[in-house]
């Protein structure tokens, strides 16, 4: 079978028409049902104030989120809340995570919020944790969502080594020893990570699990699936909202 480039795989976004076709077809999908409410009946779905700030993997965009957010505003959001942070996948992800930091500080200014939640996907997990960690920035993030995060690298970085942000990604890097030395959840902020033996980038594939954080096993989605999966999106949605 002909292998993608990993800039192929890493960076598209599920095509618009799937897209539209997950929420004709299955318009309830990621939204929160309660007990004893059949489909038929209007949900009451749930709501936050928290901002969620969205992290993309590498060579992505804020296209990525596109359903994400859509999930969101299904489970109660207002679009005012949800923003995306784009940073440069070939450069460094401690400048990344400076400018997720940078980030972050804006939309508390812009919402008045005192902490956002953070929902990342693929390499956005090392800037996320680089974040939370290392230049403490776990004090002004409530939860940290990782969909198939690279917490501890993954080996299919090696094929893109000639890029900083790659060589930071693969196992054993001191980019990874930062951020998983000692403990790996720091702080109040709450943590869940979802990852699957089918993902075929994160390898291996429990990469993604942090101590100490609630870890799902999804049963099987592929790494850019998860981008379009309502199913899982709906799951971070509740957390954020827990």
């Amino acid at each position: 079978m002909r292998r993608r480039s990993p800039r192929r795989l890493l960076g598209v976004l599920a095509a618009a028409a799937v897209v539209f076709g997950l929420f004709s077809s299955a318009p309830a999908a990621g939204a929160v049902t309660p007990a004893g409410t059949s489909a038929g009946t209007a949900a009451q779905p749930l709501s936050t104030s928290t901002p969620v700030v969205f992290v993309h993997g590498y060579t992505g965009s804020a296209a990525n989120w596109v359903t994400a957010m859509s999930v969101f505003r299904l489970n109660g959001w207002s679009s005012s809340d949800l923003f995306a942070y784009e940073y440069d996948s070939y450069g460094d992800n401690v400048t990344n995570a400076r400018g997720l930091a940078t980030f972050v500080d804006n939309v508390k200014a812009r919402t008045g919020a005192s902490k956002v939640a953070i929902v990342n996907h693929s390499m956005g997990g090392l800037v996320s944790q680089y974040y939370l960690k290392v230049l403490g920035g776990n004090s002004s993030v409530s939860h940290l969502a990782s969909i198939a995060g690279a917490n501890h690298g993954t080996t299919y970085a090696g094929a893109c080594l000639i890029y900083t942000t790659c060589r930071q990604m693969y196992p054993g890097s001191s980019f990874i020893a930062q951020i998983t030395s000692g403990d790996e959840t720091p702080g109040s902020t709450e943590y869940a990570t979802w990852y699957s033996a089918c993902d075929g980038i994160i390898l291996p594939y429990t990469s993604t699990r942090l101590s100490g954080a609630t870890n799902n096993n999804v049963l099987c989605q592929t790494h850019i699936g998860y981008l379009a999966d309502t199913v899982v999106l709906g799951q971070i949605a509740r957390f954020v909202a827990s």
